[in-house]
């Protein structure tokens, strides 16, 4: 290492630092850009050389491919999420609303295989799947008033107040949703309904876990994001962390990439009071206050802690609360030709070879590593350069696919000792088999592809290991198990952690995915303040709507005039 890149660090560091954050996913820059308009000077530590974690996006030969962000719903105007966004990027982000028609699901195979689509919309998503099931409209009219009630945020209540309400039982008089969390998927849908294909419907925003091993509470609320409407962001995911990064810029703090922390500093209290960060073989030490960590739970713990720290056992109380989760499977594919050339849409596709998901995904990671590249049970399809109506400027006559599956991290575990894009040919060969299923089975639905194939990029447990930090390749973090969010779990599972000064944010202390991930870091900049920041942000909502009403009255007037 040179001196030179030490002293750029410290020269790029804030003085008089309040915050450090590790790792610039959005649950990260959330809590960072909060906490800096809160007037604390914030620095985020990124080990990637782009900022951003699932939000970044990576071009190759003039392809552009996010890696983690494909839609986001709850952005339509003055909605709660829209205003945070518009709050920690000073409202520079433009959000592009795709059609109505957001989510196609496909089940079976060949002959056999049925179509539905899901539609946006307060009404239209509830009488379009009644159309589709004309004989289950009861169970589906059920299923909205759970998803409903669901809406209440439980994670607000302070965790004493959680735990009371709890032991008390008055819990489930306050919200259903502590008595609910505890119910798999699988059992309560089977109280609806009989039919199989309407189960996948209930369950299809999969996370890596089967039904019957998850709460219905996720699989709902996963739903009802996307009932007002799902939208992508105008330029690509990278915007995201762009205007957040300058945001926290703007109230004095930074964001560093290529900057990998390898130790949270611990003092003989107990306190966390700083971070080691790597630079080759150097290591920097950079001190504040407060430390928060977006890394994921088990890193933080298992990696980032001292050794004498780790084993505390409240610390392996936490983590005890929490599975890993399974890993991620990608496949980046580049086409020359245009999206209209090609038949491609902003419609998202979800693919399930039979109704029956408990079976096919125990099933499947029951497989043996040769096994498993044959029998692949289910896949996403997303087509980024046709949500983005930018991309065609960026990239003309060129569009996009990324196709995603789960798989098991112990698959690919043979080759975890080695570099990235040179773990040799057995590897190559290995990822090829479930890339090349993949893509097949995406052939059969827009078959224009195939000829138009001029690049392809796969990336296995590893490869997000190794760009993403993420423990054993889980993009979605610690596993979304029926356990993690049982009333006493969730209540138990905040942002503080029993090391003083150290919070976590991020998946981990909410939820999978984009928004799941942001109210992570809100909720986290909540708790190092001291103060609900959603009652900020709920306030704001209402001033915004007074200001709507107001304007929309002065035009009816002008009309009248």
């Amino acid at each position: 290492i040179k001196l030179r890149e030490i002293i750029i660090i410290i020269v790029k560091v804030p003085q008089n630092l309040d915050v450090i954050v590790i790792g610039s996913g959005i649950g990260g820059l959330a809590a960072a850009a909060t906490l800096a308009k809160a007037g604390k000077r914030v620095l985020v530590l990124e080990q990637h050389d782009q900022a951003g974690g699932c939000c970044h996006t990576y071009v190759e030969k003039g392809f552009e491919f996010d890696v983690g962000l494909h839609y986001i719903g709850q952005l339509h105007e003055n909605s709660l999420l829209r205003i945070a966004f518009d709050q920690i990027s000073e409202g520079q982000l433009v959000f592009q609303e795709l059609d109505q028609h957001f989510d196609t699901i496909q089940i079976g195979l060949g002959e056999e295989k049925r179509e539905y689509t899901i539609f946006t919309g307060k009404t239209e998503m509830k009488a379009h799947l009644k159309k589709q099931f004309p004989d289950d409209t009861e169970a589906i009219e059920t299923f909205f008033k759970i998803m409903k009630v669901l809406t209440v945020r439980g994670n607000l209540f302070r965790p004493w107040v959680s735990l009371f309400l709890l032991k008390s039982g008055i819990a489930n008089l306050v919200s259903p949703i502590f008595r609910l969390s505890g119910t798999c998927a699988t059992d309560l849908v089977n109280t609806l309904t009989s039919n199989k294909d309407l189960h996948i419907i209930f369950s299809y925003l999969f996370y890596g876990v089967p039904p019957k091993d998850s709460s219905i509470v996720i699989n709902a609320l996963l739903i009802h994001h996307y009932k007002r409407g799902a939208y992508y962001p105008r330029g690509g995911a990278s915007e995201i962390a762009f205007h957040i990064i300058r945001t926290i810029q703007k109230y004095g703090g930074n964001c560093l990439v290529r900057a990998p922390v390898s130790q949270i500093l611990v003092d003989e209290k107990g306190a966390a009071y700083g971070v080691k960060v790597r630079k080759g073989q150097e290591e920097v030490e950079v001190h504040a206050p407060t430390v928060i960590s977006n890394c994921g739970i088990f890193t933080t713990f298992q990696k980032l802690l001292p050794p004498e720290i780790q084993v505390k056992p409240d610390i392996q109380e936490r983590l005890g609360m929490m599975k890993h989760g399974r890993g991620s499977f990608l496949v980046f594919s580049g086409f020359d030709g245009t999206q209209e050339e090609l038949g491609l849409v902003s419609t998202n596709f979800w693919l399930f070879k039979n109704n029956d998901m408990d079976k096919s995904m125990e099933d499947f990671f029951a497989l043996s590593k040769e096994e498993a590249p044959d029998n692949i049970p289910m896949m996403f399809i997303t087509m980024p350069s046709a949500k983005d109506p930018e991309a065609k400027i960026r990239h003309p006559g060129k569009s996009c696919m990324t196709i995603l599956t789960m798989v098991k991290y112990e698959w690919f575990e043979e080759w975890k000792d080695t570099t990235v894009r040179k773990r040799g040919d057995e590897y190559y060969n290995y990822k090829m088999r479930f890339a090349n299923k993949l893509f097949d089975w995406a052939c059969t639905i827009f078959p224009k592809i195939r000829d138009k194939l001029v690049f392809q990029d796969v990336a296995t447990p590893l490869t997000n290991m190794h760009y993403l930090g993420a423990q054993r390749g889980a993009m979605y973090s610690a596993e979304h198990n029926l356990e993690r969010f049982h009333a006493e779990a969730v209540a138990r599972n905040r942002c503080h952690t029993p090391v003083k000064n150290l919070y976590i944010s991020g998946q981990d202390v909410f939820s999978c995915g984009i928004a799941g991930a942001l109210h992570g870091g809100l909720l986290c900049a909540s708790a190092v303040l001291d103060h609900i920041i959603y009652i900020d942000l709920l306030l704001l909502k209402k001033k915004l709507k007074r200001r709507k009403a107001r304007e929309m009255a002065q035009m009816a007037k002008k009309k009248l005039q």
